[in-house]
């Protein structure tokens, strides 16, 4: 059984520790809209397997699959990755799921955000969005872990976390009127302190270039541990990426962390614009009320959307002459990890990438 507390994280003694602590696993969902993913979401159903099998050579991972795709998906992964079916609206767990803290005796519990599938009514990527705002509630209630429903909506993928007290964060979602219009930015970062356990919050102005959950923090920059982020850059001066990188830049190199320490920041090179294909826009189911995916349009591709698991981390590829610079750069920077590369092109179609369908259960 999974109790809800009417208290806060912060007022229990919980927090949320950085993604580069140690897993109990990962949690993940398995894709099927057609509306979302070309050609019955096959191809992206291949590249989840290969996300969950390369996570699975470092810690268990569960994937949340709903009825009528049960078998097909028990039959694609893995062995050692336990299915749990559970019904959904689509497959972005790091957005759904439960955003994981925990106390200094070693006890779980998690926070449930209000999710309103980037936007409600206003901009939105799909509708309705009730099985996925119920995620987070079903993940606890598997894990008998404690639940924090938060009075206000968040994506995991707006925020990142060092652990000790530091959150990055992005203007362009957190202050986006389609997310919590009645709310200050005292007010929102008071709630991300109360229920992730930070003193400081560290804001960027925007996401990556054409990122269609208005700016998710996880697409342009990320703790590599507590003092240390990966930005996403471009030295193109006529990429629209370049000053959105260079103003991030800026901010990280001003600010200081909780800690009181300077960012050390490295550059992870993007990859060359990635543009959507004919044959990959028709392959997308046209439905009302989902976004289109139209042929020419630019994806909004970076390496920063990676994960770290227990001793590793699995990067996307794009085939893009960029992507073993990226490998060798976090490479040398997780020197006690194994850094993974896997084809993340049919992940970036629907959306997002390798962090945005993982969600991390801490130790």
């Amino acid at each position: 059984m999974s109790t809800t507390f009417e208290t806060t994280p912060r007022a229990d003694g919980y927090y949320m520790p950085g993604e580069f602590t140690m897993h109990a696993g990962t949690w993940m969902i398995w894709p099927e809209r057609p509306d979302n993913w070309r050609l019955g979401a096959k191809p992206a159903q291949k590249a989840f397997v290969a996300v969950a099998s390369a996570i699975a050579q470092f810690e268990p991972v569960s994937m949340a699959v709903s009825a009528r795709q049960y078998q097909n998906a028990r039959g694609m992964l893995p062995a050692n990755v336990r299915v749990v079916e559970m019904s959904n609206n689509d497959s972005w767990m790091r957005d759904v799921g439960p955003s994981f803290v925990v106390n200094g005796k070693g006890q779980l519990r998690g926070v449930d955000w209000m999710f309103n599938a980037w936007g409600g009514l206003d901009g939105g990527l799909y509708f309705p969005w009730d099985l996925d705002d119920a995620v987070a509630q079903k993940v606890l209630e598997i894990e008998n872990a404690g639940r924090y429903r938060a009075p206000m909506v968040l994506e995991g993928g707006s925020i990142h976390v060092d652990g000790e007290g530091t959150l990055l964060t992005t203007e362009e979602c957190l202050l986006n009127p389609n997310r919590n219009p009645d709310l200050s930015r005292d007010e929102i970062e008071t709630n991300l302190k109360e229920y992730t356990g930070a003193s400081k919050i560290l804001w960027l102005q925007n996401g990556v270039y054409n990122d269609e959950t208005n700016g998710h923090v996880d697409n342009i920059c990320c703790f590599l541990r507590p003092g240390l982020v990966a930005l996403t850059w471009t030295d193109d001066h006529n990429d629209p990426q370049y000053p959105i990188s260079q103003d991030a830049y800026e901010r990280l190199s001003r600010y200081s962390d909780a800690a009181g320490r300077k960012l050390e920041i490295v550059k992870l090179h993007q990859p060359d614009p990635i543009l959507i294909t004919a044959d990959e826009s028709e392959g997308v189911d046209a439905v009302d009320g989902t976004l289109p995916r139209e042929e020419g349009d630019r994806m909004a591709a970076s390496y920063v959307n990676f994960y770290l698991c227990n001793g590793g981390a699995v990067i996307p590829a794009f085939d893009d002459l960029h992507d073993r610079l990226a490998v060798e750069t976090l490479q040398k920077y997780l020197p006690d990890r194994k850094v993974v590369s896997v084809a993340a092109r049919e992940i970036l179609l629907g959306g997002g990438n390798i962090h945005c369908i993982t969600q991390q259960q801490p130790q």
